[in-house]
């Protein structure tokens, strides 16, 4: 079947997967964002996200989407370096291709290292506990519920190193964003010679309020843990 097979059917996949966990990228942003607000309004959603069948469900299509979106753009860029051979590795980059675009491989490695790293401090004492029937776990000194979230945005902001750790992530992640995302609505066919050029002022937008969002989220705490 062409879908799976041409590299146009792997780059439709890879972008409407993209497109997905974009939307996943929002969500989460907003969720953070509350944290800053109300503790108390965090812990309550985390709570209502704890386990049950939709946050199951919503887990498990959102570990589909980024496996898919991961495995395809390896795909593509060994079929790019094969297609390309020798040229492939020539350092001068065009004037009309941006950086990002020559780097969204390596760029998504990065993302996709420190996502293992967000995981084992959030969701493997969160969702991962609960899938355990764990009540409580250990977070520094201090016994706590799996629910309760802001102690361990707190606890992990407020580690100097951590914080710098992702505020390259967020970094990363920006450029990957910005890229991707007309890159993906283009493949889709969501564009033309108007829209294009607002489709690229969209995803700079886009890119700059999640990433922006998140590191005011981390310094926010962080801030706080010291004053």
């Amino acid at each position: 079947m062409w879908l799976f097979k041409s590299s146009i059917g792997k780059k439709l996949i890879m972008s409407i997967s993209g497109v997905f966990l974009i939307l996943f990228l929002l969500f989460h942003m907003s969720m953070n964002v509350v944290a800053v607000f109300s503790e108390e309004a965090y812990n309550m959603v985390c709570s209502f996200l704890g386990v049950n069948w939709y946050a199951l469900a919503a887990t498990l299509v959102l570990a589909a989407g980024f496996v898919i979106h991961v495995l395809y753009s390896i795909m593509l860029t060994l079929q790019n370096r094969k297609a390309r051979g020798k040229a492939y590795a020539v350092s001068v980059r065009p004037g009309h291709v941006e950086w990002s675009s020559q780097n969204m491989f390596v760029l998504g490695l990065i993302v996709v290292c420190f996502l293992v790293l967000h995981l084992s401090h959030f969701w493997y004492k969160m969702m991962f506990a609960e899938l355990l029937g764990l009540h409580e776990v250990t977070l520094g000194t201090n016994i706590v519920s799996p629910h309760e979230g802001a102690a361990f945005i707190r606890y992990y902001f407020s580690n100097p190193l951590v914080v710098v750790l992702y505020l390259v992530w967020y970094g990363a992640l920006w450029f990957h964003l910005t890229h991707g995302f007309w890159s993906a609505i283009q493949t889709i066919g969501w564009s033309n010679n108007v829209w294009m050029g607002r489709w690229r002022v969209i995803s700079n937008v886009l890119a700059t309020v999640i990433c922006l969002c998140f590191a005011f989220v981390t310094l926010f705490f962080y801030l706080k843990s010291v004053c």
